[in-house]
């Protein structure tokens, strides 16, 4: 292509239908992400989250319609009769789609939502950075041991979990993931990138994004109160807020990072794989001490590392 200045290259059929387009910014991608997921016709995964409301068989029949490859039954509490009920009567009308359902926090709730029928499992109440949950109703159970607890009822049945939220530094992925969940769901440490829908923001002569939670006042405003089960339109009680990240620059760029900590913290282990990670990783409690330590002291931070910032709260 680049050598006759082609483009763009159609694909068509015996009978010259038209049945696919190449061009060069798709070989491109190809090289430059050879890992990217992809359907088998070549194209992007793309999942899709749906809610327990009124049209939710309609929303569900629309969406594997349209093509999508993960449905995500998104509630604040997963461990619910109507959620149970919800994935039941999905599964049983389109048994091959991929089911992703949550969130929940204990083996107990993994264990009924995996028996519901759910192919996966989605793991936490209230760790997120801008979530409230744990404070606003006094529910929740710390990450880690959530993670740990649903990863061993959910090996069981062969059904993998994901751990949603808590994720601070590269290195809270390798304790994820070593804690037995199968993938780690992200949302503060990209909402500071390019590509995320934030509004740009300067404060104090640096560049900030727009985040705010689902259970934001804002959000739920905007149509996510169903998953917090609210319906009123006059009051709303808020399980999250609403704040601002600094700016990152490119997603590639973060996750580079991202996936750098967590080679070294596999290379650490000595572990080549995550199954192996999972298998041979140890814990150790620390005190409020050890964290201090973990982090850097006793000096003045001139330059900020592209893969650590300080808290506000540290």
């Amino acid at each position: 292509l680049r050598h006759r200045k082609i483009e763009k290259l159609p694909i068509v059929d015996d009978e010259m239908h038209l049945k696919g387009l190449i061009t060069i910014k798709d070989i491109e991608k190809a090289v430059a992400y050879p890992n990217a997921a992809r359907d088998e016709g070549g194209r992007l995964l793309c999942g899709a989250a749906i809610g327990v409301t009124a049209d939710l068989l309609d929303r569900v029949a629309a969406l594997t319609e349209a093509g999508a490859d993960i449905l995500c039954l998104d509630s604040a509490h997963g461990h619910s009769y109507n959620i149970m009920q919800a994935v039941s009567r999905i599964k049983a009308l389109y048994p091959d789609v991929q089911l992703i359902a949550g969130n929940v926090a204990t083996a107990e709730a993994t264990e009924a939502l995996i028996q519901a029928g759910a192919d996966c499992v989605k793991i936490g109440i209230g760790p997120g950075s801008i979530c409230t949950t744990r404070i606003v109703a006094g529910i929740g159970v710390p990450q880690i041991t959530a993670i740990y607890d649903a990863a061993c009822m959910a090996a069981k049945y062969g059904i993998p979990v994901i751990a949603d939220g808590g994720i601070q530094y590269s290195g809270d992925i390798t304790k994820a993931l070593a804690a037995g969940g199968n993938v780690v769901m992200l949302g503060s440490l990209l909402a500071g990138c390019e590509e995320s829908p934030g509004e740009m923001e300067i404060y104090q002569g640096r560049q900030f994004k727009v985040y705010r939670g689902m259970g934001s006042l804002a959000a739920m405003n905007n149509g996510s109160k169903d998953r917090y089960f609210q319906t009123g339109k006059q009051k709303l009680v808020p399980e999250g807020v609403e704040g601002r990240v600094p700016y990152k620059g490119t997603t590639s760029e973060t996750v580079f990072q991202l996936m750098g900590g967590l080679r070294s913290g596999m290379g650490y282990c000595g572990c080549p794989t995550i199954s192996e990670l999972q298998q041979r990783s140890q814990f150790v409690r620390i005190t409020s001490a050890g964290l201090r330590e973990s982090h850097p002291h006793d000096i003045y931070i001139t330059k900020e590392a592209p893969n650590y910032t300080m808290n506000p709260q540290d």
